[in-house]
């Protein structure tokens, strides 16, 4: 039987402010990336949602990003590769902290919003993300965009690499998703997101927006947890994926070899 990931961005609300359906998500995906309070997220949030994720038996990971809390870590923040580094390692560490007082590990990490979008196409950045995940914990499972500088680098550093696509965005003919300043970089119908996930696992392949399709491989799917349509979403995806006979299972749980 194949098997694949559900993923979810979450904990990306901050005092007593929420963003997204955590508690809805955590019912669906299987691992959660958690804020670790720099473009969302706070120590009690974060407490929160471990626990929540312990509950449900999703796996736990660090979504570290740029300390950008008013653009929610999407702009982009030039700094050096020394800089990014104790960023990633501060903000995995973080979550570590909140972690171990509830019995739990972190168990992966992915990086978020700009700063992941950076590390697909900078081979500096990129070095840098995992050169920091790795010195925390080589044990960490990166997850990283297929055939990006990110995922390259961390499998040059002997991590282990969880292929990522998603769900929820659209694509371009270069493989890339579609920038967030265009109205259909999401895909926001549960039934044209469960169609390209079908398409990602089964056929191998991304439709890109012109149409033409776009070679791909994923070990994992991402659905965002900050938009309203999530939960619905991820639910369809995971219908879809259990009526074809494919898994659904924790990073921890999968077969990378």
């Amino acid at each position: 039987m194949k098997n694949i990931n559900l993923n979810s961005d979450i904990g990306e609300g901050f005092g007593v402010y929420d963003i997204g359906n955590d508690t809805e998500m955590l019912k669906i995906v299987n691992s959660a990336n958690i804020a670790c309070g720099f473009h969302a997220g706070d120590p009690n949030v974060m407490d929160r949602v471990v626990k929540q994720s312990i509950k449900n038996g999703v796996s736990i990971g660090a979504h570290p990003g740029f300390n950008d809390l008013w653009g929610f870590g999407r702009r982009q923040i030039h700094m050096s590769a020394d800089e990014i580094e104790a960023s990633v390692a501060y903000q995995i560490g973080a979550l570590q902290a909140i972690s171990a007082t509830n019995n739990a590990i972190v168990t992966h990490v992915k990086p978020h919003g700009a700063l992941n979008n950076m590390s697909s196409l900078d081979p500096d950045i990129a070095a840098a993300i995992a050169k920091g995940v790795n010195l925390v914990d080589p044990k960490l499972i990166l997850v990283a965009v297929s055939g990006s500088f990110l995922f390259s680098a961390g499998q040059a550093l002997g991590l282990t690499v969880a292929a990522e696509a998603y769900a929820d965005r659209s694509y371009e003919d270069d493989g890339n998703m579609t920038s967030r300043k265009y109205e259909h970089a999401m895909i926001k119908d549960p039934e044209k997101a469960a169609a390209q996930v079908r398409n990602i696992v089964i056929n191998g392949y991304i439709t890109a927006n012109s149409g033409k399709k776009v070679p791909v491989k994923a070990d994992t799917i991402c659905i965002h947890g900050d938009e309203p349509t999530g939960p619905a979403v991820a639910h369809a995806v995971r219908k879809m994926l259990e009526s074809e006979g494919i898994a659904v299972k924790p990073l921890p749980e999968l077969n990378f070899s």
